[in-house]
């Protein structure tokens, strides 16, 4: 196991600045996942920490070792793709094999290697198998695995369940997060998917234009959002958002610099018309099976979500809604968490 530091990494492509100042530290055997929207530089600086992208500027170090101008193969880290990347001629144990081959590692090392990472990954009936002859959560075990054989000090995903369909991508991320557990390796994961994000990491980094908005635990980004960007970004559906004003009267108590206050969905309760934070006609009303998603519009045209899970409601009703004040979140007007 090894940490991992970044301090004030940059990227430039010519004159456009992609990652602007990056400050992160990872500790030993931590699983860190990279979320945010597209184009928010997640992939690229993952790709800076393996060394398939330069660093324009600043420092990487892996261990103790400054690794700027290390090349990929000297890093100590091992990347799985979001394509399996698979050797179509070669089967499963030729294909986890491979990269211990090039570096000239012993035939008798090499097959003890791949039979203890197929253990690993319960590969080993597939092990005489051909890529096409494997279903897509095979192929990215089988990815996995070369990832596993090379002992590497880091391992680096990169959206590596996007290929799969939703029942596939449960099922393998139980699966890395039962491996994790195992290999108490340090990994960095990157996805857009908040279900991974949440139930994956042990802290998340949240990106937006190249810069860091927030680093947490899953529970402290839900619980405690240091601004509006996180707020609304972590949790789906995501937070309503209202200007202080227009509630002021029916709030209880409020930071001083409060200019916005967060409810989500979850922690909304219907109530009558007129009684509560706000009322509110229904929209639509989106059943989903263990709940149902109201959007309501607000007399201002304002459209909150309500996440609810009672008998169902008719559009064109009103109601008002309300919510337990602890679970109210505060924002100044730069946006930023009001305490």
């Amino acid at each position: 196991m090894t940490s991992l530091s970044l301090n004030n990494v940059k990227k430039h492509f010519g004159r456009t600045e992609v990652i602007r100042g990056v400050d992160l530290s990872v500790d030993d055997g931590e699983f860190v996942v990279f979320v945010g929207p597209s184009g928010c530089g997640k992939s690229t600086l993952l790709r800076m920490i393996s060394g398939l992208e330069d660093i324009s500027s600043g420092v990487l170090k892996i261990g103790n070792r400054v690794v700027n101008e290390t090349p990929p193969a000297r890093r100590g880290v091992a990347m799985v793709f979001q394509s399996y990347a698979l050797y179509p001629h070669l089967n499963v144990r030729d294909n986890m094999g491979f990269g211990l081959k090039v570096r000239k590692v012993p035939i008798d090392e090499r097959a003890r290697r791949v039979m203890e990472a197929a253990r690993t990954l319960k590969l080993e009936p597939l092990l005489d198998r051909f890529p096409r002859e494997l279903s897509g959560g095979q192929r990215q075990r089988v990815a996995i695995g070369r990832a596993i054989v090379g002992d590497p000090e880091v391992f680096l995903f990169d959206e590596p369940l996007s290929n799969l369909d939703a029942e596939l991508r449960v099922h393998m991320r139980s699966e890395i997060a039962s491996l994790h557990k195992r290999l108490g390796s340090t990994m960095i994961y990157v996805t857009h998917d908040q279900i991974e994000a949440m139930t994956l990491a042990d802290k998340i980094v949240v990106l937006r234009d190249g810069l860091v908005e927030q680093v947490g635990t899953p529970r402290e980004l839900y619980e405690r959002p240091g601004n509006l960007f996180v707020a609304q970004f972590i949790g789906s559906p995501k937070m309503n958002i209202l200007p202080v004003g227009s509630v002021a009267k029916a709030l209880p108590v409020r930071p001083d610099s409060a200019a916005h206050v967060g409810m989500r969905p979850e922690d909304l309760k219907l109530t009558d018309p007129g009684s509560g934070l706000v009322s509110g006609k229904v929209l639509l009303s989106e059943y989903t099976g263990a709940s149902s998603l109201l959007h309501v519009e607000l007399p201002d045209g304002e459209i909150f979500l309500v996440a609810y899970d009672g008998p169902t409601i008719d559009a064109d009703t009103t109601l008002g809604l309300t919510i337990a004040p602890d679970r109210l979140h505060f924002f100044d007007s730069a946006g930023q968490r009001a305490s």
